[in-house]
Order: structure tokens, then sequence, then C-alpha cells
């Protein structure tokens, strides 16, 4: 049984195939058709399920003439890789080139995706197929926007902002992809969403034919056995005599929050910036009756909550500033003081908001950004580089490495800072303490007070 093991099992299938061991469950033809891009892309094709437009590529020279076709920015994809591994968000051609070699080396000779990058709403899917029937205990909508890999981001069960029409499709897709693959036990599945002048489409970015880190999460605040619904299923019991049915699982009445855990603090050296290629190192759950209290629990376990008062600073990319203008308004609301850089300041100033501006160039005279937190006046910061490795990602590692060598919350993302400080603004006033059962109970409601 390989899809237990995560990418290093599923890795290992290939090897086994060929020297006529049995996998149990998905096959390895299933387990190759979803992992060598090349494949998958074809697969989606005769299944007309729409997808990033892309191709799978072996050499520099192909990247770069898909790159020209789809246009930038563009998603670096290698085959057969863990934890979004040499995956990169290319912004030009000098950077696609920069990032393919490690990309191919990694790759093994399977080919590399170049996908045009779709910075829409992500969404996560874990099922069940049977061979005949696709349960999906649940749909999982992602805080952040696509481009930050699914275990370093926040997301939220059930969904929160998808429409009726929007979930019917995911439930298609993933039945069709299910039963096309002929899969055997655990999928999981990635959409991104694109919405434009009030009409949405939905793409999928990948399979994985195997259990994902959400599949705990899920089991346990849908009260779905997965794990063992999904042993049964590989050896050749249906869902139906398990006594369940295929199809959306009906949604529990509770909220429940997913938030990664890091350990930037110990990792020297290391960048916090989050993007396609994973670096937390856990993650915790938050579950509550609403969003807020859910979130609030969920932040506070991960490290990530912002005190009741206190200080900001904020250092925004150009492309970020017009979505940071509510978390601005958020922080100001809370009585939050706040420090920025030049460009941020003065954006925060148009706002009528009061805010003292920082320099972040180091050997300018003081106080610059890192003596702000130094010093301790500021609970978080937020700093949003610019897409791809752009002169102002290395701009920010200091502020970065800084904040999380002090164990103060580092917000890379603006839709995090953004479910951050609504939290913060939410207060604690919703929450209550209960077992997990008590939340699934729609009778428990009756009980909270």
């Amino acid at each position: 049984i390989v899809q237990f093991g995560g990418q290093t099992a599923v890795n290992l299938s290939e090897p086994l195939y060929r020297t006529g061991r049995q996998i149990v469950g998905s096959s390895y033809e299933t387990i190759d058709m979803a992992e060598d891009r090349r494949r998958f892309e074809d697969f989606l094709n005769r299944q007309g399920i729409p997808q990033p437009p892309g191709a799978g590529v072996r050499t520099i020279e192909e990247a770069l003439a898909v790159a020209k076709q789809i246009g930038y920015p563009a998603l670096v994809r290698p085959s057969y890789v863990l934890g979004g591994r040499a995956m990169e968000i290319v912004q030009n051609a000098s950077e696609l080139i920069r990032y393919m070699a490690p990309a191919l080396e990694l790759a093994e000779g399977k080919p590399v995706l170049i996908d045009k990058y779709l910075e829409g709403k992500e969404v996560e899917v874990d099922a069940i197929c049977d061979g005949d029937e696709v349960l999906i205990p649940g749909i999982m909508e992602h805080i952040e926007r696509a481009g930050v890999h699914s275990g370093d981001s926040v997301a939220v069960y059930p969904s929160i902002g998808l429409t009726q029409t929007e979930i019917d499709l995911i439930v298609d897709y993933t039945r069709r992809i299910g039963l096309g693959m002929e899969a055997r036990g655990l999928l999981n599945i990635q959409y991104v969403i694109m919405s434009d002048d009030g009409e949405s489409s939905v793409y999928v970015l990948e399979v994985n034919p195997r259990a994902s880190r959400t599949v705990p999460f899920l089991s346990k605040v849908t009260g779905v056995p997965m794990v063992r619904l999904a042993v049964k299923c590989s050896l050749g019991q249906t869902l139906k005599e398990q006594g369940y049915e295929g199809g959306l699982w009906p949604s529990q009445p509770l909220v429940a929050v997913k938030a990664p855990v890091f350990s930037m603090a110990k990792l020297v050296g290391v960048d916090t910036y989050l993007g396609p290629e994973m670096k937390s190192t856990g993650e915790v759950m938050g579950v509550d009756r609403t969003f807020p209290s859910a979130l609030s629990k969920a932040l506070m376990a991960a490290e990530l909550a912002l005190p009741p008062s206190g200080g900001a600073l904020l250092s925004l990319s150009d492309r970020s500033k017009p979505d940071a203008i509510s978390v601005i308004r958020n922080l100001h609301e809370a009585g939050y003081r706040l420090y920025a850089t030049e460009g941020t300041a003065a954006e925060i100033s148009a706002l009528g908001i009061p805010v003292e501006a920082v320099t972040k160039r180091l050997d300018e005279g003081h106080p610059n950004v890192i003596d702000i937190i130094e010093n301790g006046l500021v609970d978080c910061v937020i700093n949003t580089p610019e897409l791809g490795r752009s002169s102002t990602l290395q701009d920010g590692f200091q502020i970065r490495r800084t904040a999380a060598e002090r164990r103060i919350p580092c917000f890379t993302s603006i839709d995090t800072a953004r479910a951050a400080t609504d939290a913060l603004l939410a207060g604690s006033q919703a929450f209550n303490v209960l077992p997990v059962s008590e939340y699934r109970n729609t009778a428990g409601r009756a009980n909270e007070g």
C-alpha cells in the first residue's frame, strides 16, 4: 500500500511495479497518469476538464517556447516531487531559464509542466474512490490565493466563499477524475477558481493519487473514517458495502480552520517568504461555530495571532497595496501604531491614517526597519514582495528573517494578513470550548451556554 506514505511512497510505485510487486489500491498506471505532467495534461483534455494553459517539456528550449505562447507569469512544476520542490512562479524568460535547470534535474527525465499562473481562489478536495463511486467528505477553501503551497496555506471547511455552481462543478470534476483514472482509495485534488464579470471558471491544478496532509483534518471534523474506507476500497470493497454513498458529504454544523506551523526561527538563513515551495513543518486546527472564532483559535495555536494592541510594520509591493487597504484600516481600528517603508507610508497617509515612515535601506541611517523590529516596537510584520524572485524579494529578506528570529508573526500574503486582522477585530467574544463531537452534533448548539 503506497497511498499513505506521502510522495516518497508514491515514488516507489514504479520500482515496485517493475519488479512485479502488487500495489494495493490505485495501480502504478493510475499513479503515473497523475504524476507525469504530460500524461496528466492529456488525460484532462480527453475528459474535457479545464486546466491552466500549459504543456509538459523536457528542455529549456521547449520551456521558453511554451512560456512565450501562454504568457508570463508562468508556473514551473516538475513531476514526482515532494512539497513543491523546485516549483516557481517566473516573471520572464531570464527567471525561467534560471529555474528550469533544478526543475529538470529533480524531474529525472520526467516532463516538467509550464503552466500559465492563475492567481485565483484555490480549493482543495480529498476524495475516496471505489471504482464505481466517489465520496467527497469535504471541500476546503484556501484563504491565500493560488501561488502559496497548500501545506503553507490557511484553509477553511466548509468553504465560505464558493457559489453552488462552483461546488457542483468541483464535485462533478472530482468524480470524473476519480473514475477516469480508475483510482482505488484516496485522491487529493487542487483547483483554482477564476471569476470574471460574475462568471466563474474552475481549473484543475493537480491530482495527488494518495492521502494528503488534510485527511486527518477532514476525518476529524466530518466524522467520515476516511482511512478505513480507503483501505477497504483498495482491497475491493465498495463504498456502498461499507454503508456510504458517492457525492459530497453533508456539511457539518461547524467551521474548522487549518493553519500552518513554521519553524523559521530554528532554520537559520531560510527565507520566510511563502510561495509554491512548502516551508511549514506542521499544522494546527481551530474548530468553532463561526469562521472568526475558528480562525482565532487556529491562529493562536500556530502562534500567528495578533495581540489586542501593539505596533505593526508594513512594507508592501505596489501590486498588493490596493488589497491592503482593509488590512491597514483593521490595524488602525484596533489601535495599532503603524510603521511603514517610504512608499507604503505614503499610501497609509493618503488614507488619513497616522504612520511613521521608516527607511528599509540599512545603510541610510537609523531607525531603519531592522531597528524597529529589534527594539520591540512592533508585534507583527506585513511584507509582500512582488511575484517571482525579483529584487523586492531580496530587499525584504532581512525584514522577514529578523521577524522570524524574534518570533514575531510575519505575513507575506495579504490574504493571510487580512484574515489575521479580521480575527483581531472579532476578538474572542464568540469563543467557546467543546469536544469536537459536540460541534458536529447539531443538538450541541442548544447546550453551548
